[in-house]
């Protein structure tokens, strides 16, 4: 279950930016809109105002004197008129100061929106969830969660603050982190880029970032609609992730993960197996967890003060003591142990495992899984039902015969997949 793929009311919407019908009131500099207009004719070699305005994400009205002014300093050479709309290249003069230009800052995309348009969007669009312990059940249904869970879950949804799921691995740590964003029933906008001071920051990832289907008509084109965002990262996270970076060659900016995640979620699976160090991470996000503000570095110095609103969840198999401090662990107000699944939530987890994967047994089997896996591993785990009906799946293949969930079958799938002792 994920936000509804259909258009709140603009009237209802807590921000909604309207189109920009002139120059003058875009929220940038009409130098940095010149810019674009070069730059974008110059990649494209020839260009026309209808596909400025669907690179540049501009209307017509805010896109037309940008091209009178440049065609009356001879910039432009129109090579005439196709279905109403101007066709044209670059003069020699145009292509001399597109290439200046380009050698400060090659960006040719969607007009970016200012630095304070964005913060006041993402303070206007902070989530504010209100949960029960039914609507978790029902989003959260394709799970098998004992009730105390859902209870300790609930209210760390409503603070939106940031939240500790840590226990022993193979216990749906993961699975859970994943699904958290699924309470979210609204959209977001998510600019393309922002700009400050003629540096542009490119922010939205169609990696990362769902938009709805339909974008409105009554919406300044330079925001995306989006579903809220929810980005993860594991061991692969280094520092330079969380701060921008520029590109040496086209001075553009790129926007850190947890810029990318705001208005969301953003998810640090396995916690304490990044390349940086724990102590390095939780110093860098003293302050962010605190104030709910964030400050990246641009290459030359300045220093930027960015919104910060976003649920950051770590997800650990390791004591959170060991990683933490108590003045860090103190910002992270909800702490949530995984516990080991008890007999009865595995064996509704084995019983539905069989069910996707077309596949049954009877009680006395089931009781055989959990017996087998206890004797083999050091406690219940939810991650070996699948595990275990994988193998067979696989076995089955190898010997080319249907799947069989027999005490023997089982005995030989737990041979391949628990180490001996």
């Amino acid at each position: 279950m994920t936000a509804p793929d259909v258009l709140p009311a603009s009237k209802t919407h807590v921000f909604w930016p309207a189109p920009p019908a002139t120059l003058a009131e875009l929220d940038i500099s009409p130098a940095l809109v010149q810019d674009i207009f070069l730059r974008t004719v110059r990649e494209q070699g020839q260009s026309s105002l209808g596909a400025l305005r669907e690179r540049a994400k501009l209307p017509h009205t805010v896109l037309e004197p940008v091209f009178r002014q440049l065609r009356q300093q001879a910039y432009l050479d129109v090579k005439g008129i196709q279905d109403n709309d101007y066709h044209f290249g670059l003069t020699s003069a145009g292509r001399t100061l597109a290439a200046e230009r380009a050698s400060v800052c090659a960006y040719a995309g969607p007009a970016p929106v200012s630095l304070a348009a964005y913060d006041r969007a993402v303070r206007l669009q902070a989530a504010h969830v209100q949960v029960s312990r039914e609507s978790l059940r029902r989003v959260l249904g394709d799970l098998v969660l004992p009730e105390n869970l859902l209870d300790q879950l609930g209210p760390a949804l409503i603070s939106q603050k940031a939240l500790f799921l840590y226990g022993p691995t193979g216990n749906g740590k993961t699975s859970l982190a994943e699904r958290l964003l699924r309470v979210y029933e609204d959209a977001v906008l998510i600019p393309y880029a922002l700009e400050l001071e003629g540096y542009v920051i490119t922010l939205f990832d169609p990696v990362l970032h769902r938009p709805l289907a339909e974008q409105p008509d009554d919406l300044d084109a330079r925001w995306v609609l989006c579903h809220r965002p929810s980005v993860t990262v594991g061991g692969e996270l280094v520092s330079e992730m969380l701060e921008l970076r520029s590109d040496a060659s086209s001075g553009i900016y790129s926007a850190p993960m947890q810029m990318k995640a705001n208005n969301g979620i953003f998810l640090i699976d396995d916690f304490g197996r990044q390349m940086i160090s724990p102590r390095d991470l939780l110093n860098r996000w003293i302050v962010p967890l605190d104030r709910r503000v964030d400050y990246l570095t641009l290459h030359h110095g300045q220093k930027l003060c960015i919104p910060f609103e976003v649920m950051v969840v770590f997800a650990t198999n390791l004591d959170p003591s060991d990683l933490a401090d108590g003045a860090f662990l103190r910002r992270i107000p909800n702490k949530i142990y995984v516990e080991p699944v008890t007999k009865q939530c595995f064996t509704e987890i084995l019983v539905r495992v069989l069910a996707q994967r077309r596949m049954s047994c009877d009680a006395p089997t089931a009781d055989y899984v959990a017996d087998l896996c206890l004797r083999r591993g050091d406690a219940l785990k939810a991650c070996y039902p699948a595990d275990l009906c994988d193998i067979l799946t696989w076995r089955s293949q190898y010997e080319g015969r249907p799947p069989q969930v027999t005490p023997a079958e089982l005995d030989r799938a737990a041979e391949l997949y628990f180490t001996r002792a």
